[in-house]
């Protein structure tokens, strides 16, 4: 894809520094009293390709964007375009209250907060080469304070979402800790009566044992039998449980 020309004539210091597909990356170029500054408008989501706003200052102090008058007015509403979407993410912000929200919200937050940096750089570089023109001190300010709240936002949100999975993991930990609980209480509860079902089992049989003309004390000691047994076993179930 070749370079959008414009209806402006380039000193040829800066069309040398210019690649033929596009004005590349955010960035302040001078050459024969020329300053060209190169930025980007504001990401939309999803969206992977950049689309530049081309500001041109003339030696007389003039601004063009994108070949035409105005570029001062277009560069301040370029930035206004940043603030706005600030309002957006910000908003979103205030309503993510969910890891898939913050998460969803950074997707977009990081690649607008990259550009407003990059925006911030290239107009700070601008005014170092043209020091005397107050117009770009003012933007290049400006900028800076766009580009901050954006830095501020991205660290509210990565520690936004850090909190809500510390206490989603913190809430898997605790349910985790009661179900082994409630586990280890029917382990328990199991050991005890086991061995008395067991008994109860082969003892209840319709086969001939030879105890079932016995005396009535013979299924008391059957009984209390069992339960020592289930005591036993009882004991040996939290003595595993508390080794491991």
């Amino acid at each position: 894809m070749k370079r959008k020309a414009f209806n402006w004539t380039l000193p040829s210091e800066i069309e040398s520094r210019l690649g033929d597909t596009s004005y590349g990356r955010q960035r302040a170029i001078l050459g024969g009293d020329h300053l060209l500054i190169v930025l980007h408008l504001v990401p939309a989501p999803g969206e992977t390709e950049r689309e530049a706003l081309v500001i041109l200052r003339k030696p007389d102090g003039r601004f063009l964007a994108n070949g035409f008058e105005g570029g001062d007015h277009q560069l301040r509403k370029l930035l206004s375009d940043y603030r706005a979407r600030f309002e957006q993410l910000d908003s979103m912000y205030d309503a993510a209250n969910t890891p898939d929200a913050l998460f969803a919200l950074l997707e977009q937050l990081v690649p607008v907060n990259r550009a407003s940096t990059h925006l911030a750089d290239a107009l700070q570089s601008a005014r170092d080469l043209v020091k005397e023109d107050r117009f770009l001190i003012a933007v290049r300010d400006e900028a800076y304070e766009v580009s901050r709240s954006f830095d501020l936002l991205v660290a509210d949100a990565r520690l936004k979402l850090d909190y809500r999975m510390a206490k989603d993991a913190e809430l898997q930990s605790m349910q985790g800790a009661r179900l082994a609980a409630a586990q280890h209480k029917l382990n328990v509860l199991a050991a005890c009566t086991l061995p008395v079902t067991a008994l109860a089992g082969i003892l209840g049989m319709n086969i001939a044992h030879g105890l079932e003309d016995r005396s009535p004390l013979v299924f008391w000691v059957v009984l209390v039998l069992g339960f020592l047994i289930g005591f036993a076993v009882k004991a040996w179930v939290v003595a595993r449980s508390t080794k491991s």
